[in-house]
Parts: C-alpha cells; structure tokens; sequence
C-alpha cells in the first residue's frame, strides 16, 4: 500500500479504536524496553527493535487484529513512541513540501504547490503539545507561556515555525517546511519555470557577476530559484551564504555557509542576519549569497555590492519588481545608520542589477514572470527595462496555466558589459542599439 494510501485510508477497528489502543500499547512498550541499551542503538536499529517487542506483545495479549490492522497499528505505536506520532508519515513523503497543523483537529499538507486538508487529527491538545516540546527539544529550545513562538530549523533540515495559546486562539500550531531539494537549471526548464533562451541569459549575467535580486511573495520559489542560480558560479569562486534558516544546497567545493542564531532562555546571545552579513565583508568573499534580505542588513548588503562584491545574489519578498525596489529601499532605512532616502536610492542604483521576478500560479506552478534590468544611475527615479516577461493565456477547462514567454532586446550597457565579460548575449534577446530605444518604466 503506498504512503499516500495508508494516510487516507477510512477509519479500520485498529485506527477506529486508535485514541485507546495506541496510548494503551505505547504504555506497554515503554514497560517493556531497557532505555539505556536502546540509547546505544542507532535510530533504523532503535525502530526495529520497538517494532519487533511491540509485535511479541500484541501476539500475547493484543486484539485480533487483520495483518494490514497489525502493520498499521505497531507502526502509529511506534511512531509515537520514537518519533512524531501521526506527522511522521508525512515528514518521510517527498511529495509533501508544507505541514500545517492548525490545532489537534485540522492537519493540511501542501503537495505540488495545493493545500489539502487530510483526515488526521491528534487525541487532544496535550498530544499535539508533546510533539511539538519533542520538536523543538531536538533544536534545544523550548515552547511554554513565557516563550509562545520558536522558529527554528531541525538537524534534518526542516524549518520549523510553533506559536502556542495564549497568542493563538485556534490552539497549539505548528508549521513545518520541507527542505526543498537543489533543482538544476534544466529542471526548472523541464518545470515551466524558464525556458533555454532565459537559462542562457541568466548564465551569462552570473558568469558576468552581475548583482541579481531574486523577487517573489510566499511559496513563489525564490529559495528554489537562488540555489539553482548559484550552480552557474565557477567552481574556483569564494562563496559565502547567510541564511537566517539554511536552506541553500550549493554544490561548489569553496562554499562557507552563516546561519543567524536567535536568543537563548535568558534573551542573549542573538546573532542577526546584519552581523554575519557584516562579518562575511571580513572573509575575502568573491560572492556574497543573502538567502532573504529582511531588514536593516540590506544596507550593508547594498553596500557590499556596490563596492567590490560583484556577482552577489539575494531574494526579496515582494511582488513585483517596483515592489522589490520599494521593499529595499524601505528595508534599508530599518538599519540603525539614517540615511537619506535620495542617498538610499543611490546605493541601489549602483548595487542592483537584474531583479528576476517569481509568481506562483493557480494552478501551483512557479513561473519567472519577469526579468528587469535597472538602468538608472545615482539618484535618478528608479528606471526599469524588462527584458523577459511571462503571458499567461487565457485559463481553460483543465485549470492548467498556459502561456509564453515574450523577449525584449537587452540595454546596451547590459550588451557591454556582456561581452566585455566574455559572454555572448542570446540571440532571442539582442541589444538595443541605444539607450533611446528601450522602453522604460518608473518606480518611483
């Protein structure tokens, strides 16, 4: 039976009586099991142990129970016992990307980019707080009244968000987001979320070290997107990645990667995305890689990338490109240095290069909308040129997105400074033959 089965599977006498029969023999077990020896034991031995005693004690005194019955009940006993009760399940399915669980009774997974509820639930509030307390334990944090909210990403990768009553009203809730897996450039081709004539634009300004902002809003795959882009940087390059939860999967061998540090029980020892990116100056980087600017470090990023640290890439959460821009420079003038807003326009005139805007559609797929060069300079009204954008056609029967991707000619300067690099402009792009010829749109 597959995974996704067993998970909706109606309601059989051993999950029917479950609230009974799986606290009843999880007791029985624990009575049963020498912790000590199994502290020693690695984790696939520790579950074959359980399962192997659990099955002896079902075979003296358990319910008559089919095989199927059998299976699922010493593995919920299990799970329980070892690990995350009725969400283990789906922390081992590959399909499910989010996991949502909105107090005891409502669990939602998300899979191919759509939210479904499933037909699980926990025994009470109590249950679903001792998985979340095993949670967080695993990170050394803890969850109770004077500490409500954790974000936290576990050892396995997963980012873990729980926020508890008082503050929520619906009960305990507990998110957790899967690592996403490194996609290549060509399978995000495979995806719809690019063609080849974008993947050779976008390997050509990496290569160029051009500064790229990788823009979307929730769910649209920046992090996705960033770690795919980061492939394109060569090999011999000195690449430096702050993450407030990492994420990023780069696949160079030179690769030092920052994660920020949140207070401990008595509110020290914090250490911000602005202090390792801050840091990461001091570190002789070739790149610089934010995985998500979100305050006042976007000023020193800014600055980093406008004094010598070509080639650097970050994401954003915004909209659209003008958000994206709007969004810096707002995100910029949260740092602890007042600076000017004409001053702050400045710096990303000179630091931004390519914003390279995501959409999730309705249908759950992830597109680029938008590619769009900055073309102004100083302090000028930020001018913007879109080079590759995304025409959705009208949606059909089947709900499915359908639509292609339009090419404008490149700004010359961007055609410059190309093949001063070495690289070749796509043909489907071209370059206009004069800044005059570009039709530009302002952000104001």
């Amino acid at each position: 039976m597959s995974l996704r089965a067993r998970i909706t599977t109606p309601d059989h006498s051993a999950e029917g009586h479950g609230e009974t029969l799986v606290p009843t023999y999880r007791a029985k077990l624990l009575e049963e099991i020498d912790l000590a020896e199994m502290s020693a034991l690695s984790p696939a031995e520790r579950r074959a142990r359980l399962e192997r005693v659990l099955g002896h004690i079902l075979s003296r005194e358990g319910p008559v129970l089919s095989t199927a019955e059998r299976g699922q009940l010493i593995r919920r006993v299990v799970d329980e016992a070892l690990g995350l009760g009725i969400l283990e399940p789906l922390l081992e399915d590959p399909s499910v990307t989010e996991i949502m669980v909105n107090g005891p009774d409502r669990i939602y997974v998300e899979r191919a980019g759509r939210v479904e509820q499933l037909p699980l639930r926990f025994a009470s509030d109590e249950q679903l707080m001792q998985t979340i307390e095993r949670i967080v334990s695993t990170v050394n944090r803890r969850v109770d009244e004077s500490t409500p909210m954790v974000d936290a990403r576990l050892p396995t990768g997963e980012r873990v968000n729980v926020i508890i009553p008082p503050l929520s009203l619906t009960g305990p809730t507990l998110t957790i987001r899967r690592f996403p897996r490194a996609y290549t450039m060509a399978e995000l081709i495979g995806l719809g979320t690019l063609d080849e004539h974008m993947l050779l634009l976008l390997s050509g300004l990496v290569r160029a070290k051009f500064n790229v902002i990788v823009s979307g809003a929730t769910g649209a795959g920046k992090t996705t997107l960033l770690n795919s882009l980061s492939g394109l940087i060569p090999e011999h390059e000195r690449i430096i990645t702050v993450e407030d939860a990492a994420e990023l999967q780069l696949q160079q061998s030179h690769v030092i990667r920052l994660e920020s540090r949140p207070p401990n029980v008595e509110g020290k020892g914090r250490i911000t995305i602005r202090d390792l990116v801050r840091n990461s100056l001091r570190m002789r980087p070739d790149r610089i890689i934010v995985g998500e600017v979100r305050g006042g470090e976007t000023l020193d990023m800014l600055q980093a990338m406008s004094t010598g640290h070509d080639g650097s890439l970050a994401t954003v959460h915004a909209n659209s490109a003008e958000d994206a821009l709007m969004r810096l420079q707002t995100l910029a003038s949260m740092s602890d240095v007042e600076v000017p807003f004409e001053a702050l326009r400045d710096q990303i005139n000179s630091a931004v290069d390519v914003i390279v805007q995501l959409a999730r559609h309705t249908d759950g797929t992830r597109k680029i909308d938008e590619i769009v060069m900055l073309s102004s300079r100083g302090r000028e009204v930020y001018q913007l040129v879109s080079v590759c954008r995304f025409r959705a056609l009208p949606i059909s029967s089947d709900r499915i997105v359908r639509g292609r991707f339009e090419f404008s000619p490149l700004p010359r300067r961007t055609g410059d400074r190309l093949f001063y690099a070495g690289e070749s402009v796509p043909p489907a792009f071209g370059v206009a033959p004069s800044e005059r010829h570009l039709q530009t749109r302002e952000a104001r």
